[in-house]
């Protein structure tokens, strides 16, 4: 069996010391703003922690490829936990986007948010108090991410490319983002041919390079990696990201929410324009799609309406389709690891981090 990573427990407790010294500096500026940054601190808690350890890795692969012994230093651990910070800002606006009620079981923020309006007996619309302080909650998130990342660049002699690294990821996701929700906007008037295509730049651009290949070159950029390092942990993180964002998609409409967290086909109230949608489109005759169509996005939809677009859509082939992908892109991932100048039981473990990514069941 492998050793338990010690990055959850080095990630909780760089997040503690920064929250910590965010608290004391915040002094004085109120209960409300005690209890807004309370919310901030609140969805900092739980998750996989994937994108930190991917960095960790990363470094490692690069780190002790020269030096056996390398050993992390705190420069390392505040960028995994930046990285963490800058997920979950990414997760709020996310969800905000969405109109998700739920994140890992509890209330997503924007709702968490509103309910504390409504138990404070404040005047207005809770929900939208709710949504307007959910994007100021992310921002908050991304600037402490930006403070985390730049204490820890802070004399660093590979930070200038950290830092490049860092802010390419921070465009990626944003305007992945937007690519997303124009899509959904767009969807009834491009070429139908396209939609499985145009979703994959998407997959791209919101999720592959920002949950596994750019983590994973942080940490190599952090431990000073050589171009062909560099070039293996990209070659090898971006078809990952595409295998873990093609599996997110399936859960989010065939998981089982007591592991997910989620309510079962939340994507499909969502509306959201996946692959796997896309490719049951292909495969549908007119007047399936259209019913297709008609319900999705519906947030309304009942579980036996649920369950029928789940048979629908594996009844398409589309299913199939996108674990065939899933696999293809793990197997393209492996072989960018194949005599790559990097420490040999850290691409074991990238392997494992690999296969711990696309075969998941949450």
């Amino acid at each position: 069996m492998p050793s338990p990573s010690p990055v959850p427990d080095e990630v909780a407790a760089r997040l503690d010391l920064f929250l910590s010294s965010t608290r004391t500096e915040s002094q004085g500026y109120g209960l409300e703003a005690a209890a807004f940054l309370e919310a901030a601190a609140a969805t900092l808690t739980g998750g996989k922690r994937l994108r930190a350890r991917f960095c960790h890795a990363g470094w490692r692969a690069v780190a002790r490829f020269r030096d056996r012994d390398a050993v992390e230093a705190d420069a390392l651990w505040d960028t995994c936990a930046a990285l963490e910070i800058f997920q979950s800002a990414a997760l709020v606006h996310d969800d905000l986007i969405d109109n998700s009620d739920t994140r890992r079981g509890r209330p997503a923020a924007h709702r968490a948010l509103e309910t504390s309006h409504r138990d404070a007996g404040w005047s207005g619309d809770a929900e939208s108090f709710g949504r307007a302080a959910a994007v100021l909650l992310g921002d908050l998130l991304v600037a402490w991410s930006d403070d985390l990342l730049e204490s820890a660049l802070d004399q660093h002699d590979n930070a200038r490319a950290v830092r490049a690294e860092y802010a390419r990821m921070r465009r990626d996701v944003t305007t992945g983002q937007f690519l997303d929700i124009a899509e959904e906007s767009a969807w009834s008037v491009n070429d139908g041919t396209l939609h499985a295509e145009r979703a994959l730049r998407v997959v791209s651009l919101k999720s592959a390079r920002y949950s596994i290949e750019q983590p994973l070159v942080l940490g190599g950029a952090l431990a000073g990696a050589a171009e062909d390092q560099m070039a293996a942990l990209r070659n090898f993180g971006h078809p990952i990201g595409m295998a873990f964002q093609l599996r997110d998609d399936v859960l989010g409409v065939f998981g089982d929410a007591s592991v997910t967290g989620k309510p079962a086909g939340d994507d499909l109230r969502e509306g959201k324009r996946t692959v796997l949608v896309a490719l049951t489109r292909e495969a549908l005759d007119p007047s399936a799609r259209n019913l297709l169509d008609e319900m999705l996005g519906d947030p309304e939809l009942t579980a036996q309406q649920v369950s029928f677009l789940q048979a629908t859509i594996a009844g398409s082939g589309a299913l199939e389709r996108v674990e065939a992908m899933i696999s293809d892109y793990a197997r393209k991932a492996d072989r960018a690891l194949s005599g790559a100048r990097l420490d040999n039981a850290s691409v074991g473990e990238l392997r494992d981090l690999a296969r711990a990514a696309t075969m998941r069941s949450s």
